[in-house]
Parts: structure tokens; sequence; C-alpha cells
């Protein structure tokens, strides 16, 4: 490049010196040629001043007319400078594109300096902790996170291990529990990551509580076992007494047996997949099956009294008793028995329970049971399919529930597509309905599509 410009220089000296000799004389040769040097050192200043307003400029596209080696040397830069910027734009790419994933993150996530000032945070962070990623920026995240667990967590300085807190939109009715765990980075950088850890901490309670529950109704009637046992072996007692200890500790020993039974029933429904549509059943005969079931447990439970249960049963020939429902036929029956039972066990002697199955609009069913008991308080019901929750502990165990039925049909009519709905008041009786899906049943050995209407 240098030899180039040289070059340029010596033949523009040439070509005036010989002009000027050839014209004036040797002196002349001599000034032309140092005009010439004049005049090229002139051309080569105005076309770096090109090159230096274009630079400042900083518009690629307005390329100068340059010439010659400053023309190379422009297109050299335009390129460096293009390169840089493609660079710069695929690093900035790159950033928006892991600030994106850290938006999509299920944890709240917030970047924060050395004196804790926040930086940066996702949505998630501001679900969590209020914030707002534009007002809240620079602002102290002690000032901003109040709670007494965080506040001497973020004092100590020890992080080592995460802490819990209740989460902003926490309630009573519906609490939010968050692991905030602080991991520092760069020079005395701070980055907060929050999980919501709710649902493991439901999950875990319910697994104490199932413990717990399991370990109180088996420990109870184990216990009536060990003092018969002992009474038996240490008495002399009469074959009256005798036969009269030995039917008390069948009693608790079935009561166990029935236990165990609804925990693998649970335990069964809970592992096993979604039942198939291969598989179809007659509602009208699980419905006589229910039936027939039904008046012999309220014969049992109405012994003695001068008047029994009402029981009201659809006809065979009702409106969409001839349908049938793809499923587990066990599972259906033991659901719709559990909610019978319930009923019947609950509803005093010269009460009624009225069980009924219609069609819905919407190609779907209700199967319900109402009862004419003395009724659920509205408090409760959203609880009443937890597993060994009872209203009444006392007067469950004396009708021999285990305080899982209401699970066993909440999760045999979930795998089933149905869902279980419960409306009952104090003093009004309660009724208990399975909704089914159209997808799960069918008339006449074909899928319906019109519903029929029924008669209100």
């Amino acid at each position: 490049m240098l030899a180039w410009r040289w070059m340029e220089v010596l033949v523009l000296q040439a070509v005036l010196a010989g002009a000027a000799g050839w014209l004036w004389g040797p002196w002349a040769a001599l000034a032309g040629a140092l005009l010439a040097t004049w005049l090229w050192m002139l051309w080569d200043h105005w076309q770096v001043e090109l090159l230096r307003q274009w630079l400042m400029a900083g518009e690629l596209a307005a390329f100068p007319a340059l010439k010659g080696v400053w023309s190379m040397v422009a297109t050299y830069v335009r390129r460096a400078v293009r390169t840089r910027e493609q660079a710069a734009a695929a690093a900035e790419q790159r950033v928006q594109d892991i600030l994106a994933a850290l938006q999509a993150s299920p944890n709240g996530l917030v970047l924060m300096d050395a004196e804790g000032h926040i930086e940066w945070c996702n949505r998630m962070a501001e679900r969590h902790f209020g914030f707002d990623a534009e007002r809240d920026i620079q602002q102290s995240i002690g000032n901003l996170v109040r709670d007494p667990a965080f506040s001497s967590y973020w004092a100590h300085q020890d992080f080592t291990y995460p802490v819990l807190m209740a989460g902003r939109d926490s309630s009573p009715s519906r609490p939010v529990m968050l692991s905030v765990h602080i991991y520092p980075y760069g020079v005395g950088r701070h980055l907060l990551l929050a999980r919501d850890i709710t649902a493991l901490e439901q999950a875990e309670a319910m697994r104490r509580d199932f413990v717990a529950n399991v370990s109180h109704e088996i420990r109870t009637p184990l216990t009536v076992l060990v003092g018969f046992v002992e009474t038996l072996q240490t008495l002399d007692l009469s074959p009256e007494e005798h036969k009269h200890y030995l039917a008390l500790m069948a009693q608790q020993a079935g009561r166990m047996q029935n236990l165990v039974q609804d925990l693998l029933t649970l335990s069964r429904l809970e592992g096993s997949p979604p039942p198939t549509y291969n598989d179809w059943f007659p509602v009208g005969q699980m419905l006589r099956q229910c039936a027939v079931e039904a008046h012999a447990l309220s014969k049992l439970l109405t012994k003695g009294a001068d008047v029994g249960h009402a029981l009201s049963f659809p006809e065979p020939e009702a409106p969409a008793m001839d349908w049938e429902i793809a499923g587990v036929q066990a599972e259906l029956i033991s659901a719709f028995s559990n909610l019978i039972s319930n009923a019947l066990r609950y509803t005093p002697a010269g009460g009624s329970v009225e069980v009924r199955w219609e069609g819905l609009l919407d190609g779907g069913a209700r199967f319900s049971v109402k009862d004419s008991g003395p009724g659920i308080d509205p408090a409760h019901i959203g609880r009443l399919t937890e597993r060994f929750y009872r209203v009444d502990r006392s007067r469950s165990r004396d009708t021999g529930g285990t305080g899982l039925g209401l699970a066993i049909v909440k999760h045999a009519l979930q795998r089933h597509g149905a869902k279980l709905e419960i409306h009952s008041q104090l003093g009004a009786g309660a009724t208990f309905s399975a909704v089914f899906p159209a997808h799960r049943l069918r008339h006449s050995g074909r899928v319906h599509a019109e519903p029929e209407r029924l008669p209100k």
C-alpha cells in the first residue's frame, strides 16, 4: 500500500517536471516537481478529510467518493464495522433469548447488585413478591420484601440454605408458600431464586396426616383386640361371655380389614391408567344391583325400628335408563354404592333416600343421591373427599365408616372423566351427584348425539 502511494507521488512529479522542463527549462522542471508534491498532498488530505467525516457520521451506507488507497481503507473499515455490528447484534439476540427463557421460568428470578438493589426481575418474581419490573428497578430488596423470615435471612447474609416465607397472594383459605434461595455470583452480585412449593407443602402435610390417621384408625381397634385377648387369657369366662368377647373381636378385626381394603382400593385407583372405551356396561343393570344392596343395608341399619327408609330408584323404562357407560364396572358400582350407603347411614329411620339418573342437554348424564338426613354444614363440603375427613368422627365410626368412602368415589369418578358435586345445608338433607361427560356414554348400543329431554 505504501509502495502504491509513493508510485502516485513519483508519477505526478515526473509528469509535471517533464512538462515544465520541456516548456521552460531545468529550473522549471524542479518547480514542477515541487508543485506536484504539494498538489498530491492537498488531494491526499482531502481524501483523509472525507474518510474522517464518514467515520464520524457512522453511516455505513453513505460510502464517501474516495479514490485509490483511501478507498481501499474505507472498504476495509466498513467491512470490519459491519462484522462487529453483526457480532454485536448476534450477542444482543442471545441476551434477549436468555432473558426470554428466564421470563418463561416457572420460578421467580431477581438479579441484584452488591447492596441488594434490584437490577432485573422476571414476571414470576413480580407475582411472588408484588414487584413492578419498571417501578422497582434499583430499589432495595430489603425495603420491598418485608417478611420477617426473609429480612433475617438477608441481614445475616448466610445463604447456605433457602428460607421459607408466605407469598404475596397467600391467604388463610389459599396459602402460598415460597422457598427463597439467594446465590452469590460475579463480584458481589446476587441471584434470588423463588420457588412456589405450596403443592409440595400440601402433599407433605397430607402425607403426615395420612400416616397419622392410618396409625390412629388401626391403633384403636388393635388396642381393643389386644385388651380382649388379654381378657380371654387371664379371666375364667362363661361360654356366653366368651362368645360375646369373640364377637367384639371379630367386629374390630372386620373394621381393620375394611380399612385395609379401602386403602388398597385407593392405591389401585391412583396407580392405574384411565379406563378405556372398550367395555360398555348398562346403567340400568348397575342401578338394579345398587338397589338390591341398598335395600339390604337399609334393613340392617333400621333393624328394630318401627319404620325403615323410603328408598326410591328410577324405573327401568325411565328416560336414559337404557344408556351405557364406558369404563370399569366394578369401580362405577363401587362409586354409586358408596354414595347410596352414605345417604342411608346418615339418614335416620323413616327418612327418604332418592336415587336418580338423568340425561343432560350437553349429552352427558347425572347420577344423584338425595337424602333427608341432617345435612352438612357448607364449611365442611370442600373437605369431604379428603381421606379420613369426618364431619362427626364418633358417628362415622358408629355407622361403620372408614373415612375413605368419598375419597374412593372421587378418584373412581375422576378416572371416568366425571366430577363429584355436593349440595347440602344443615337440616335440609344432602345431594351427592356424579356428572358424566358425553364421550363416556352411549344410547342403545351407539354413541348418542341428541340427549332426550326429560320432564322436570
